[in-house]
């Protein structure tokens, strides 16, 4: 299996929908601009948030086993994808790609 490198490429909070619709909660997330993992052999890298992880598994897996081209060449690399977590309120954004 390929390595994947997992990069967070942005982070964005919509306050106004959060007071609106989110109960307060005291921890949220804890990913870093420019933070970055590796994934070896598909296996959540530690830090990575578990829903992040369950929204960018199957792209990993498939650029993993050496898929890639995702909706007919959406991305410029084809061995890449550009994804975000599942957080109406602050979506987190992560760019994948295969490591040589």
């Amino acid at each position: 299996m390929k390595k994947i490198k997992i990069t967070v490429m942005r982070i964005t909070q919509y306050a106004d929908l959060m007071a609106q619709y989110e109960n307060p909660i005291e921890h949220t997330c804890d990913m870093r601009l420019g933070q970055t993992f590796i994934v070896d052999n598909c296996a959540k890298p530690e830090g990575m948030c578990d829903s992040a992880w369950e929204t960018l598994l199957p792209f990993v897996r498939e650029l993993a086993t050496g898929g890639g081209n995702f909706f007919d060449g959406w991305m410029q690399n084809p061995h890449s994808a550009m994804l975000s977590c599942n957080d109406g309120f602050r979506p987190v954004s992560f760019y994948i790609e295969v490591v040589e």
